[in-house]
C-alpha cells in the first residue's frame, strides 16, 4: 500500500462509514481494485482507521457523552450481540472480506430494502430507547457482518422498526459505532500482534495519515448525512446501492478488475 491508496482508502472510510451504503464493502472493492486486498496490512488498516471516525462521532457529539450513565449501559446492552457473534463466526467473516461478489449481491439487496424503509417506518417519531430497543438494535447491526450490508444501515433501520425517528435512530447508530470499531480494531490488532505480525515505520505513517484523513471526512459526512435524512430519507442510498453493487458485478465478470486471486 502507498500513501495514496492509504489516502483514498480513507476517504472512502470517512465518507461511507455513517452511511447506509456500507464502508466495509466500498473498502473490498476498493482496496481489490488496487490489488491490495489480500494483504494483511491492508486488511489492518482498514479496521484500525476506523479509530479515526470513531473520534468523529465523541468531538461532533462531545456534550452527549456526559449526559448520564444510562447512556453507556444502552450502549453496552446494544454492543453485546456483536461481541457474541463476532467472536463465535470471526473464522467465516474474515473469509467473507476479500469477496466483492459478496458485497454486490448485499449492496443490491440492501438497496431494494432502503427504497421502503421509509414507507414502512418513515412517519416514526419515537425519541425514547429503551434498554429492550438497544438490544434489538443490537441485533440488526450484526447483519452487518456480511459485508456489503452496511453497519449503520442495518442499526438505523432496526432503530426505526422500533419506532425511533430517522434522526434518533442515526445518531445511536453512530454511537454504537464507538464501542463496536473500537472493539473490532482492538481485537483484530490484538490478532495480528499474536501472530507476529510487525508493522514496519512507513507503515505506521499510513495508518496516522489514514485516521487523521477518515477523522475530517468523517466530521463532514456525518453532518450532511444527519441534515439530508431528516428531510428526504434513505430512497437515495437506496437507488445508489443497487446502481453500485450492479457495477461491482459487471466489473467483476467482464472488465475482472477486482478479481483478488
Amino acid at each position: 500500500m502507498d500513501i495514496l491508496q492509504a489516502i483514498i482508502l480513507a476517504i472512502i472510510e470517512g465518507i461511507t462509514e455513517f452511511l447506509p451504503v456500507s464502508s466495509t464493502g466500498h473498502m473490498i472493492v476498493a482496496s481489490s481494485f488496487f490489488g491490495i486486498a489480500h494483504e494483511d496490512f491492508t486488511k489492518l488498516f482498514t479496521i484500525v482507521i476506523q479509530l479515526g471516525t470513531i473520534m468523529s462521532v465523541i468531538v461532533l457529539y462531545f456534550k452527549r457523552f456526559f449526559q448520564s450513565l444510562d447512556f453507556y449501559f444502552k450502549l453496552f446492552v446494544a454492543f453485546i450481540p456483536a461481541v457474541i457473534l463476532g467472536l463465535l463466526f470471526s473464522d467465516a467473516i474474515d473469509s467473507l472480506l476479500e469477496n466483492p461478489i459478496t458485497v454486490a449481491i448485499s449492496l443490491i439487496i440492501g438497496g431494494f430494502l432502503l427504497l421502503k424503509v421509509d414507507d414502512w417506518f418513515g412517519n416514526e417519531e419515537g425519541t425514547e430507547i429503551s434498554y429492550t430497543t438497544a438490544l434489538k438494535i443490537g441485533f440488526f447491526q450484526c447483519l452487518a457482518m456480511i459485508p456489503g450490508v452496511s453497519r449503520s444501515g442495518a442499526s438505523i433501520v432496526g432503530g426505526m422498526s422500533q419506532k425511533l425517528s430517522r434522526t434518533v435512530a442515526a445518531e445511536f447508530s453512530f454511537f454504537l459505532a464507538i464501542p463496536t470499531m473500537l472493539g473490532a480494531t482492538v481485537k483484530k490488532s490484538y490478532d495480528y500482534y499474536k501472530a507476529g505480525f510487525e508493522l514496519t515505520h512507513d507503515q505506521v505513517n499510513l495508518l496516522i495519515i489514514g485516521n487523521v484523513v477518515g477523522f475530517v471526512v468523517a466530521l463532514i459526512a456525518i453532518k450532511s448525512f444527519i441534515t439530508y435524512l431528516s428531510k428526504n430519507g434513505f430512497k437515495i442510498f437506496g437507488y445508489y446501492r443497487i446502481v453500485a453493487g450492479a457495477l461491482i458485478l459487471l466489473i467483476h465478470f467482464f472488465v475482472q478488475k477486482l478479481t483478488i486471486i
